[in-house]
């Protein structure tokens, strides 16, 4: 048995590897730099936790989410793994433990906000950490966040390519779970992986079902949706606002199911509590703006529901990707009205700075606006967009199967349920 079946058995508890995720980790072990895209729940994280154990010297992993820091250190823990995390979430004395630890050599893995870790202060520490015995690796995860044009940029990842010319020598590895042709460009450029290996799973999802409904009244449609296919189900419902989420949140609790709001307007303990509970009890609807979803590991999401259009495929394919991380049979659900992309372009041409980023995104959303008015293949279209052939015809579609339209109905549905105007949002009240 290898060294590296042998900690995957031991330590993480899973009896083989799946997909690339062996040459990933062999590649990594052996001192190479690579970048990985792999789908939601293809075990993107184990392709650096388990290099960090079987090299000598701390492992560093950005990651740009509070909650997802916390949710890794806690499994880490859980499985009797040395790991730490610095955030801004964190008291003195938890910081000063922290620091306390990676001094000492106790720690194994440490989670740092690429904020932290491009400190010249934190980049010192480092340095000496590095003489004194050679860092494992940095495993950037949420990579895409570094491209300017992608639908979840941060600009302090652009920092991160002083990693090469501070650690030359030490492993590299950028993970995300979407990114197009150009956003895999800007990674590879900013993080000089330009002679790097590349590990490109399958973008489908074979358990996941999609379809695009015209909104014709939001309300009856998500509730004939719940009813006739999620009755019991956790899910999650994607709205473009603050107010609609709460909104939303209100009217599903009124209906009967156990709806919780979450944005980022909400304060960080309310937020936390609603996370937790949503991963710790089933048959919740988690009622969210894109605050909510990156690194949530909840494995029995049945679906997921966007009120209005997202900005664009990848962040689409992201956010549906959240639903049926157990492999079971899951659906993602979009109600489509042409307006809500107007107001899209409207907000593109508001916010862009330079007329190329507005190029650029505006042909986004024209790919957005192909794909929901496509009568084709959905899995078809959506692996076109990443440049994935498909023999088209998944059968999991509402273009390739009408059972998934056939829990709205022709008109019989729009009105089975009723409410005051004053209950939801402008885009929820919206009949065509």
């Amino acid at each position: 048995m290898s060294a590296s079946l042998n900690v995957l058995q031991q330590v993480f508890g899973y009896p083989a590897f799946r997909g690339q995720q062996e040459a990933i980790v062999a590649h990594l072990v052996a001192g190479g730099n690579a970048l990985v895209l792999m789908p939601t729940g293809g075990g993107k994280s184990l392709c650096y936790q388990l290099p960090a154990l079987l090299r000598p010297g701390l492992a560093l992993v950005v990651s740009p989410l509070i909650a997802l820091m916390q949710d890794q250190v806690g499994a880490l823990r859980a499985r009797g793994i040395s790991a730490g995390c610095l955030n801004s979430s964190l008291d003195p004395a938890a910081i000063q433990d922290c620091m306390a630890s990676l001094h000492c050599g106790r720690l194994k893995l440490l989670y740092v906000s690429p904020e932290r870790l491009t400190q010249p202060a934190f980049l010192s520490l480092l340095e000496t950490l590095h003489r004194e015995q050679p860092l494992a690796l940095f495993a950037i995860d949420e990579a895409h966040c570094i491209a300017e044009w992608g639908h979840d940029f941060r600009p302090e990842y652009r920092q991160l390519k002083i990693l090469c010319q501070r650690f030359p020598q030490v492993p590299r590895i950028a993970l995300t779970a979407t990114a197009d042709l150009q956003t895999r460009g800007e990674i590879v450029e900013q993080l000089h992986l330009e002679n790097s290996a590349r590990f490109v799973s399958s973008f489908d999802r074979p358990n996941l079902g999609y379809s695009i409904c015209d909104k014709q009244h939001a309300a009856a449609q998500i509730a004939a949706f719940l009813r006739e296919r999620h009755s019991r189900h956790s899910g999650i419902i994607y709205c473009q606002s603050r107010r609609q989420a709460e909104a939303t949140a209100q009217w599903l609790q009124r209906q009967g199911w156990p709806g919780l709001p979450y944005h980022a307007g909400m304060p960080m303990k309310a937020r936390e509590r609603h996370q937790q509970r949503f991963l710790a009890e089933p048959g919740l609807i988690m009622v969210a703006t894109v605050a909510f979803g990156m690194g949530v590991d909840k494995p029995d999401v049945r679906f997921v529901i966007h009120l209005e259009c997202p900005k664009n495929l990848e962040g689409y394919y992201q956010e549906t990707g959240r639903a049926g991380r157990d492999g079971l049979p899951a659906e993602a659900l979009l109600l489509y009205h042409a307006s809500d992309l107007a107001s899209q372009e409207l907000r593109l041409r508001l916010n862009s700075r330079t007329p190329e980023r507005l190029r650029v995104e505006l042909g986004r959303l024209q790919a957005l606006a192909r794909y929901c008015q496509s009568v084709k293949c959905r899995r078809q279209a959506l692996l076109d967009y990443f440049g994935e052939p498909h023999d088209g015809h998944c059968g999991h579609c509402d273009n390739c199967n009408h059972d998934y339209r056939n829990w709205a109905g022709p008109r019989r549905r729009h009105h089975a349920v009723t409410f005051a105007a004053d209950q939801f949002t402008p885009a929820m009240q919206r009949t065509r």
